[in-house]
């Protein structure tokens, strides 16, 4: 029995010193650290480019305009106003006797096509301001406004419309205003973007920290500055 257990011992002495058998070495820490950060890195660069990407334009669309809204006082805009008239058929007049004397309610459907073709606005389903004299149909439009009305009497029709330059347009759809459903939806898939645009840089930011010294100095910076400004200035 002993011969046996010296002679297991004796080949397992030759085996470890023949080439190319060795034992296996435990896995270190680090490299599944390693690993775990390589994968981190990979997936915040795909999602950062990516949402840079969506975001780009609106990106500079915002930032140009934030410019432009911080100094509207010194960009002159020369309003420029446009008229036009016309006259609703006499049967399209009738149905418009029809309505109450006051009401918000939206013109009927055939005074509407009347009007798309006539000034090339679009009333349909808009709210409207009717009295006993008139139907009113504002169209206020990004960088502009105007209106549509209508004398129940006669049936003469005026469309008005004032613009105010490329600036105030841009100006306008950095807020939002009269823009309607499409831009309203895309703004806020513009901001989703730009937040992950955001987390996935700070992300990066954090793994790479360690070999910028600079780096939370710099974010801490950027935090104080406008808190400071807000304390200090903002009244």
């Amino acid at each position: 029995m002993r011969a046996r257990s010296s002679e297991a011992i004796a080949n397992r002495s030759q085996l470890r010193h023949k080439p190319g058998v060795t034992d296996a070495a435990p896995a270190k820490p680090g490299k599944a650290l390693n690993t775990k950060r390589s994968f981190w890195l990979k997936q915040l660069h795909q999602w950062h480019w990516i949402s840079a990407a969506v975001s780009l334009i609106g990106l500079l669309l915002f930032a140009v305009t934030g410019i432009t809204l911080n100094h509207a006082a010194w960009i002159p805009a020369t309003p420029a106003t446009v008229e036009q008239t016309g006259q609703l058929p006499a049967p399209l007049l009738a149905r418009l006797s029809a309505l109450p004397e006051e009401t918000t309610d939206p013109v009927p459907d055939a005074v509407a096509r009347w009007a798309s073709d006539a000034f090339k606005v679009r009333i349909a389903g808009r709210a409207t301001e009717i009295t006993a004299d008139e139907v009113y149909v504002s169209l206020p439009e990004p960088g502009g406004d105007g209106w549509l009305t209508i004398d129940r009497a006669t049936g003469e029709a005026l469309r008005e419309r004032t613009t105010r330059g490329a600036i105030a347009w841009l100006n306008d759809l950095h807020k939002g205003r009269n823009t309607g459903v499409v831009w309203y939806w895309f703004i806020d898939v513009f901001a989703a973007a730009c937040i992950v645009f955001a987390a996935t840089g700070f992300g990066l930011t954090w793994l790479h920290a360690r070999q910028r010294p600079s780096t939370w100095p710099l974010v801490g910076l950027g935090l104080l500055i406008p808190a400071v400004i807000a304390l200090l200035f903002i009244h």
